[in-house]
């Protein structure tokens, strides 16, 4: 039972790699924040570094107030924090998202992702408690995340290094058999993006099947995010 943020904590600090970070946080963030909905969104590192707000798909990121409160300072913030009563639901009618709160990755001093978390309909909005500990969870995911950055990168076969961290990951993802739909829910993209990605990951190397890019990876699946 996840009753502390103790308990998060030693979750992050005990993971060795970014898949592992961020299925920590899944496995945590929900009974801990008491959310209905959430997810941690790591941005590929060819995203610009302009102020964008991310197309982050069911949290409502997209052109709101909320998402773009976070990009702009790298700060926590929920939707009581920043618009009158009421307001966000000219921004969002789902039921499922009827409080919203998003927390900024920082890694390097630029935004690298953000952690999201909605409450349905009937449920308590997000107060100051709640925004403290979402600051400090951020604070704790982009420390990790900056150490496993830092590690020595695994030699990568030459194919593979033609691939950015993301497209590497979405082959690992492939490689263990996941249809288009799971890898965008476990990465929180939507599947149009993973079908995008697999379009450009089949130029790079060359391919015209899942196999045949699985194949020709072999050597540093496993390994590529660790």
């Amino acid at each position: 039972m996840v009753n502390s943020l103790q308990t998060v904590f030693h979750e992050i600090a005990s993971v060795s790699s970014e898949q592992e970070l961020r299925q920590a946080v899944i496995d945590t963030v929900a009974e801990y924040f008491g959310v209905q909905r959430w997810g941690i969104y790591l941005l590929d590192e060819s995203f610009p570094t302009g102020i964008v707000v991310p197309n982050i798909p069911d949290v409502c990121m997209e052109s709101n107030p909320v998402g773009r409160y976070v990009v702009e300072r790298h700060a926590p913030a929920h939707e009581q924090l920043i618009l009158p009563s009421g307001d966000w639901k000219h921004f969002c009618s789902r039921h499922d998202h009827e409080h919203v709160m998003s927390g900024p990755i920082v890694c390097d001093g630029r935004l690298v992702g953000t952690l999201n978390l909605a409450r349905a309909s009937g449920t308590p909005a997000f107060n100051v408690n709640d925004l403290a500990d979402m600051s400090a969870l951020c604070l704790h995911i982009s420390a990790k995340l900056a150490t496993l950055r830092a590690k020595p990168k695994t030699s990568l076969c030459p194919s593979a290094s033609r691939l950015t961290p993301r497209e590497l990951e979405i082959a690992e993802l492939v490689a263990q058999g996941l249809t288009n739909a799971e890898i965008g829910e476990k990465l929180w993209i939507t599947q149009n993006s993973v079908k995008q990605a697999l379009k450009r990951m089949f130029r790079k190397l060359e391919v015209s099947a899942r196999a045949e890019m699985v194949a020709k990876l072999q050597d540093s699946l496993g390994a590529v995010i660790s």
